[in-house]
């Protein structure tokens, strides 16, 4: 499994790099599958944000769904210890889940919900990881991008794939719709979900 830790408005000490790879070794034993961990710290300079001026996100990649955990702290090494923690937890929710899975009948043939259109060819997605920043206009607010491939699921696996990703929202593609939608959170255990009346690939006519 590879691990890659990249700084953002820091410079990642070789020390800390490798302490992150002592304590991310447990990743193997709860995702056997898993093919890359992204590990990624942001220094805040902001005098405002001292306690929680360093922030970590962890991206665990393989086959299957993307899981993620993050956490801020005023020292790099007591946000490390936070986010793993949370990583690992959800890394367990998953694995008994995939056994609760094995343990169901098969499931019916999958059906295809895409329109029928001649498919486009995509563009090819960033790298892993990878976005893109631009600035809004003159203005100093910076928009960061990132491209997603999305394979349509249903309302369960959205919300399953949000919990892992530790996420108040999650954009999806309903499987039994075919529309856009977004899985949130709300108060306590409880969720809500919007959806936009314009299937995949149909075009929206400016009114």
């Amino acid at each position: 499994m590879e691990i890659v830790v990249v700084g953002r408005h820091v410079e990642v000490p070789d020390r800390f790099r490798r302490h992150v790879q002592d304590k991310l070794t447990k990743i193997t034993q709860l995702a056997p599958r898993a093919q890359r961990v992204d590990v990624e710290l942001t220094h805040e300079n902001n005098p405002r944000q001292s306690g929680t001026c360093e922030r970590i996100e962890l991206t665990v990649r393989g086959k299957g769904p993307v899981i993620r955990a993050e956490a801020a702290a005023d020292d790099m090494y007591a946000a490390l210890d936070v986010a793993s923690g949370k990583l690992l937890e959800r890394l367990r929710r998953a694995r008994d889940r995939r056994k609760d899975h094995h343990k169901q009948p098969p499931p019916l043939a999958p059906v295809d919900v895409r329109p029928p259109a001649e498919p486009e060819p995509e563009p090819e997605p960033p790298a892993p990881g990878e976005a893109v920043e631009s600035t809004w206009g003159d203005s100093p607010v910076v928009i960061r991008e990132k491209l997603h491939r999305a394979q349509p699921m249903t309302l369960d696996d959205a919300l399953y794939e949000m919990e892992m990703v530790g996420h108040d929202f999650f954009l999806f593609i309903d499987a039994e719709t075919a529309l856009p939608s977004v899985a949130y959170r709300r108060r306590g255990w409880s969720y809500g979900v919007i959806r936009l009346d314009a299937p995949v690939g149909q075009s929206v006519e400016a009114v």
